[in-house]
């Protein structure tokens, strides 16, 4: 008797049984592509619409010297670009009210650093600890985020009028010196050839900027209180039985245990700051350049739109695509690789 008829899987192979699983194999993998593209079809299709092709669009804009209604004529090629970034004339560096907007965008993302992130992490601190009615001031701290911006800056703008509430409740407690006083229409940072960091001379900077961690900073606070809840509570109290206090628990662990979600914080801050619009436009009455207040956002809009240079705007928009990808991509590389990974 041959050894095919002696074992059976010998038969089977003989018999050809070996390319029905192949076959059936080749259809459960034929089912998985078809389910990956399934699931993420839809959601490729959506971002390349919303995402790559007005990329795409204001490229190609950016090319032309057109108007909102006639977008592309007039072929000028990197001309705007070139406005951007030289006059021709040797006098300034392109637009100034561009690098001025430029300037106001790092300052805002470096303050919001440098004084929100150090509030959220006391106040997130404070109401990790256990107390009567944390929940409800969790709550309330988280409020201000929920609003609109669009509310947001009608509310303040409002309160912050030469005859807003702001100015009376001031007049009314003795400070005569702030009836009708200006506090979103601080001029003195307007003129192009005022200095680079005038504007940190401005009421009217301090005062968004104010509006701004008022806004923005609960965010801040509950990431920081999702990031506490991680941390065991052994090694807190582990660390008061060797005799820490409560500062030095907090200094030598809680916070360095807290640094991803602060490194996560502030990378979302930092993104938030170059994308800054519409508080700034509305705050300043959509005309921020009175106040040389504009952002790279709201020069953007008021070039393409107010002005009619939608190549102009559009260049503009390419640059902060530009800027916001450098930098993102810089954080990621040397900030949170420690946290997501060199690999990613």
């Amino acid at each position: 008797m041959s050894a095919v008829e002696t074992d059976p899987r010998a038969a089977d192979a003989a018999r050809g049984s070996t390319p029905t699983l192949s076959k059936a194999a080749r259809a459960r993998r034929r089912r998985g592509r078809l389910e990956v593209i399934g699931f993420t079809g839809p959601a490729l299709l959506v971002f390349v619409l919303f995402v790559f092709v007005p990329i795409g669009y204001a490229v190609v804009l950016s090319l032309f010297n057109g108007t909102p209604t006639s977008p592309i004529r007039d072929f000028v090629g990197f001309q705007n670009f070139t406005e951007i970034f030289t006059t021709g004339r040797g006098e300034t560096l392109g637009q100034p009210w561009f690098w001025h907007a430029v300037r106001n965008n790092f300052l805002i993302a470096v303050m919001s650093l440098l004084i929100q992130g150090p509030i959220a992490i006391g106040v997130a601190l404070l109401l990790n600890r256990k107390m009567r009615f944390r929940g409800f001031f969790r709550l309330m701290i988280f409020v201000p985020y929920v609003l609109s911006e669009v509310i947001t800056g009608v509310i303040f703008s409002l309160m912050l009028s030469p005859q807003g509430a702001v100015n009376d409740w001031l007049t009314r407690l003795g400070f005569e010196q702030f009836a009708n006083f200006q506090w979103l229409m601080d001029t003195s940072a307007a003129p192009a050839d005022a200095g680079m960091f005038a504007i940190l001379g401005s009421r009217t900077f301090w005062a968004v900027f104010a509006i701004l961690t008022w806004k923005y900073v609960g965010l801040a606070i509950i990431l920081f209180l999702a990031g506490l809840s991680g941390v065991p509570e052994e090694l807190n109290e582990a660390a008061a039985i060797d005799g820490a206090t409560w500062w030095q628990t907090q200094r030598k662990i809680t916070i360095p245990l807290l640094g991803p979600t602060i490194r996560i914080w502030a990378f979302l801050s930092l993104i938030g700051s170059f994308q800054l619009f519409d508080m700034v436009w509305i705050l300043t009455g959509q005309q921020p350049g009175r106040t040389g207040m504009h952002t790279m956002a709201t020069f953007m809009v008021d070039q393409g739109m107010n002005r009619n240079r939608v190549g102009y705007g559009s260049a503009i928009a390419i640059v902060l695509f530009v800027i916001t990808l450098i930098v993102a991509l810089l954080y990621q590389r040397f900030i949170l690789s420690r946290d997501i990974g060199k690999e990613s």
